[in-house]
Protein backbone atom coordinates (compact mmCIF):
# COMPACT_ATOMS: atom_id res chain seq x y z
CA UNK A 1 0.00 0.00 0.00
CA UNK A 2 1.69 3.20 -0.98
CA UNK A 3 0.03 6.67 -2.39
CA UNK A 4 2.05 10.07 -2.30
CA UNK A 5 -0.64 12.30 -0.91
CA UNK A 6 0.11 16.28 -1.14
CA UNK A 7 0.21 18.24 2.11
CA UNK A 8 -1.51 21.91 2.37
CA UNK A 9 1.11 24.16 1.08
CA UNK A 10 3.57 25.68 3.49
CA UNK A 11 2.62 29.32 3.26
CA UNK A 12 -1.15 28.41 3.55
CA UNK A 13 -3.18 31.00 4.70
CA UNK A 14 -5.38 29.88 8.45
CA UNK A 15 -8.57 28.63 5.92
CA UNK A 16 -6.18 26.76 3.23
CA UNK A 17 -4.38 25.01 5.82
CA UNK A 18 -7.38 23.95 8.12
CA UNK A 19 -9.16 22.49 4.95
CA UNK A 20 -6.08 21.03 3.74
CA UNK A 21 -5.15 19.45 6.35
CA UNK A 22 -8.64 18.10 7.28
CA UNK A 23 -8.89 16.70 3.64
CA UNK A 24 -6.05 14.85 3.68
CA UNK A 25 -6.65 13.43 6.96
CA UNK A 26 -10.03 12.15 4.57
CA UNK A 27 -8.26 11.10 2.23
CA UNK A 28 -5.80 9.05 4.25
CA UNK A 29 -9.05 7.35 5.85
CA UNK A 30 -11.06 6.54 3.07
CA UNK A 31 -7.18 5.07 1.20
CA UNK A 32 -7.02 2.77 3.81
CA UNK A 33 -10.16 0.95 3.28
CA UNK A 34 -8.97 0.17 -0.47
CA UNK A 35 -8.97 -3.17 -1.75
CA UNK A 36 -10.77 -4.56 1.25
CA UNK A 37 -13.39 -7.17 1.72
CA UNK A 38 -16.54 -6.98 3.12
CA UNK A 39 -15.45 -9.22 6.08
CA UNK A 40 -12.23 -7.76 6.75
CA UNK A 41 -14.16 -4.10 6.58
CA UNK A 42 -16.01 -5.45 9.42
CA UNK A 43 -13.29 -7.55 11.23
CA UNK A 44 -12.77 -6.48 14.60
CA UNK A 45 -9.03 -6.34 16.09
CA UNK A 46 -9.42 -4.75 19.23
CA UNK A 47 -11.12 -7.44 21.84
CA UNK A 48 -12.00 -4.13 24.48
CA UNK A 49 -13.50 -2.36 21.01
CA UNK A 50 -15.58 -4.64 18.85
CA UNK A 51 -16.82 -1.48 17.05
CA UNK A 52 -13.38 -0.14 15.81
CA UNK A 53 -13.30 -1.49 12.56
CA UNK A 54 -12.86 -0.13 8.99
CA UNK A 55 -16.29 0.32 8.24
CA UNK A 56 -17.28 1.64 12.00
CA UNK A 57 -14.92 4.42 11.35
CA UNK A 58 -16.14 5.86 7.92
CA UNK A 59 -19.25 5.75 9.68
CA UNK A 60 -18.34 7.30 13.09
CA UNK A 61 -16.67 10.27 10.68
CA UNK A 62 -19.56 10.70 8.70
CA UNK A 63 -21.37 11.09 11.45
CA UNK A 64 -19.07 13.22 13.32
CA UNK A 65 -18.71 15.53 10.81
CA UNK A 66 -22.49 15.65 10.15
CA UNK A 67 -22.79 16.58 14.10
CA UNK A 68 -20.12 19.08 14.05
CA UNK A 69 -21.13 21.16 10.87
CA UNK A 70 -24.96 20.31 10.17
CA UNK A 71 -25.94 19.94 13.58
CA UNK A 72 -23.76 22.51 15.88
CA UNK A 73 -22.99 25.01 13.76
CA UNK A 74 -25.81 25.10 11.64
CA UNK A 75 -28.44 24.22 13.81
CA UNK A 76 -29.24 21.68 11.50
CA UNK A 77 -32.00 18.50 11.96
CA UNK A 78 -30.36 16.00 13.84
CA UNK A 79 -32.59 13.04 13.18
CA UNK A 80 -30.51 11.33 10.93
CA UNK A 81 -27.85 11.20 13.16
CA UNK A 82 -27.61 7.60 14.91
CA UNK A 83 -25.70 9.44 17.60
CA UNK A 84 -28.81 11.72 18.87
CA UNK A 85 -31.05 8.59 19.30
CA UNK A 86 -31.48 8.92 23.05
CA UNK A 87 -33.13 5.28 22.92
CA UNK A 88 -29.70 3.98 20.98
CA UNK A 89 -26.36 2.97 22.36
CA UNK A 90 -23.92 5.72 22.79
CA UNK A 91 -21.55 4.53 20.28
CA UNK A 92 -24.92 4.02 17.63
CA UNK A 93 -22.23 5.92 15.35
CA UNK A 94 -20.20 3.41 15.06
CA UNK A 95 -22.79 0.15 14.21
CA UNK A 96 -22.91 0.07 10.13
CA UNK A 97 -25.49 -3.13 9.77
CA UNK A 98 -25.21 -4.59 6.50
CA UNK A 99 -24.23 -1.33 4.23
CA UNK A 100 -21.46 -2.27 2.34
CA UNK A 101 -18.69 -0.89 2.67
CA UNK A 102 -18.93 1.04 -0.85
CA UNK A 103 -21.54 2.34 0.47
CA UNK A 104 -20.34 3.83 3.61
CA UNK A 105 -17.75 5.68 1.92
CA UNK A 106 -20.05 6.74 -0.95
CA UNK A 107 -22.46 8.43 2.37
CA UNK A 108 -18.74 9.36 3.86
CA UNK A 109 -17.86 11.19 1.04
CA UNK A 110 -21.21 12.77 0.43
CA UNK A 111 -21.03 14.18 3.77
CA UNK A 112 -17.55 15.73 3.70
CA UNK A 113 -18.70 17.04 -0.16
CA UNK A 114 -21.29 19.08 2.65
CA UNK A 115 -19.50 20.12 5.30
CA UNK A 116 -16.97 21.78 2.63
CA UNK A 117 -20.20 24.17 1.35
CA UNK A 118 -20.64 24.86 4.56
CA UNK A 119 -17.44 25.58 5.41
CA UNK A 120 -16.88 27.64 2.36
CA UNK A 121 -19.89 29.50 3.08
CA UNK A 122 -18.84 30.90 6.46
CA UNK A 123 -16.42 32.89 8.27
CA UNK A 124 -13.73 31.66 10.26
CA UNK A 125 -15.07 33.72 13.16
CA UNK A 126 -18.67 32.65 12.68
CA UNK A 127 -20.35 30.88 16.08
CA UNK A 128 -22.30 27.69 15.92
CA UNK A 129 -25.80 27.91 16.13
CA UNK A 130 -27.23 25.32 18.18
CA UNK A 131 -28.45 27.02 21.54
CA UNK A 132 -28.07 23.92 24.08
CA UNK A 133 -25.33 20.79 22.97
CA UNK A 134 -21.91 21.15 24.42
CA UNK A 135 -19.09 23.31 22.64
CA UNK A 136 -22.02 24.63 20.55
CA UNK A 137 -20.58 28.72 21.19
CA UNK A 138 -17.40 27.50 19.21
CA UNK A 139 -16.18 29.60 16.01
CA UNK A 140 -15.93 27.76 13.00
CA UNK A 141 -12.24 27.72 13.38
CA UNK A 142 -12.39 25.67 16.25
CA UNK A 143 -14.82 23.21 15.21
CA UNK A 144 -12.39 22.63 11.91
CA UNK A 145 -9.53 22.65 14.56
CA UNK A 146 -11.35 19.79 16.17
CA UNK A 147 -12.33 18.03 12.87
CA UNK A 148 -8.20 17.71 11.80
CA UNK A 149 -7.97 16.06 15.57
CA UNK A 150 -10.40 13.42 15.45
CA UNK A 151 -10.11 12.83 11.65
CA UNK A 152 -6.56 12.29 12.27
CA UNK A 153 -6.80 10.36 15.47
CA UNK A 154 -8.95 7.50 13.68
CA UNK A 155 -6.88 7.96 10.75
CA UNK A 156 -3.82 6.40 13.07
CA UNK A 157 -6.59 4.16 14.16
CA UNK A 158 -7.45 3.07 10.59
CA UNK A 159 -3.26 2.58 9.74
CA UNK A 160 -3.37 -0.36 12.73
CA UNK A 161 -6.98 -1.76 12.29
CA UNK A 162 -5.38 -2.45 8.55
CA UNK A 163 -2.39 -3.42 9.22
CA UNK A 164 -3.81 -6.10 11.65
CA UNK A 165 -6.29 -7.10 9.41
CA UNK A 166 -4.53 -8.05 6.85
CA UNK A 167 -0.41 -6.82 7.16
CA UNK A 168 -1.05 -3.81 4.99
CA UNK A 169 1.38 -1.22 6.19
CA UNK A 170 1.08 2.31 4.51
CA UNK A 171 1.54 6.13 4.99
CA UNK A 172 0.88 8.14 2.15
Amino acid sequence: MSHIFERPPLLADERAALTGWLDLQRRILRWKCEGLSEADARRPVVPTSPLMTMAGLVAHMRWTEHTWLEVIFLDGDSTPNPAFDESADEDADWYTGDVPLAQLLADYEAQCARSDEIVAAASLDDVARHPGLPRSKANLRWILLHLVEETARHAGHADLVRETVDGTKGYY
